[in-house]
């Protein structure tokens, strides 16, 4: 694909992310909004992605794979969790519910944020950068993030009232409800299932062939220069 359209559609992702954001925040507290990972993903995209369009612009070299591929293993874990858990009315942690009440600018930044964003930052790294740019430190390196979240979401559930609108933003991290216990074996298979998912995109990426031609991976996501 030509560096301009490269370039555009990456755009086209980080505005969908960056919408998706402030759609929630026009409609609620973003002190609430930022508590959730969802957001902190997604803001995460609307900066890489957006710096990879530039990048892509000016045909200058890529971010690093630590990031990029960071990015992309943290919005498909937001996505694989939103569908498999909490829109799945047969999961034990399920808010099928709550998300089908979900209507007007809610609604929109609902599927921008758990659909749009996961799918369109799939799409860039299959197509749009080269391959075999992750290492397999990174799966381990980039456990960084959620592990960060997740001591983040405790801290403010435990220092938020009680009665605060979602002190714990998700359920399987709800300590009323689980315990500490249950709460940290929760955090840990979601661990787990987190790096081996980073596990298996390292491995997709040593595989994968280059889609369309090296020649028009201009400004790939993936480590060091031009290659």
């Amino acid at each position: 694909m030509p560096y301009r359209l490269t370039a555009a559609f990456r755009v086209l992702i980080a505005l969908a992310a960056a919408t998706g954001i402030v759609l929630e925040c026009v409609e609620g507290s973003p002190l609430v909004i930022f508590s959730f990972f969802t957001v902190w993903s997604n803001t995460a995209v609307a900066v890489v992605l957006g710096l990879g369009a530039v990048r892509a612009w000016r045909r200058e070299p890529p971010l690093p794979a630590l990031w990029t591929g960071g990015v992309v293993l943290c919005i498909t874990v937001v996505g694989l969790v939103f569908h498999l858990v909490l829109d799945n009315a047969s999961s034990e942690f399920n808010a099928a519910d709550a998300i089908a009440r979900l209507t007007g600018a809610r609604a929109v930044a609902n599927q921008l944020l758990h659909t749009v964003t996961p799918i369109g930052v799939l799409i860039d790294w299959l197509l749009l950068t080269r391959p075999a740019a992750l290492q397999w430190r990174h799966a381990a390196q980039w456990l960084a993030a959620p592990a960060a979240y997740f001591a983040f979401a405790l801290t403010r559930g435990a220092l938020v009232s009680p009665d605060t609108p979602t002190r714990y933003p998700y359920p399987f991290l709800d300590v009323p409800a689980h315990g500490y216990p249950g709460v940290l074996v929760n955090a840990l298979v979601l661990g787990l299932a987190s790096y081996g998912l980073g596990l298996a995109l390292v491995t997709a990426d040593r595989f994968r062939p280059a889609v369309g031609g090296r020649e028009n991976r201009i400004s790939s996501l993936g480590a060091g220069g031009l290659k």
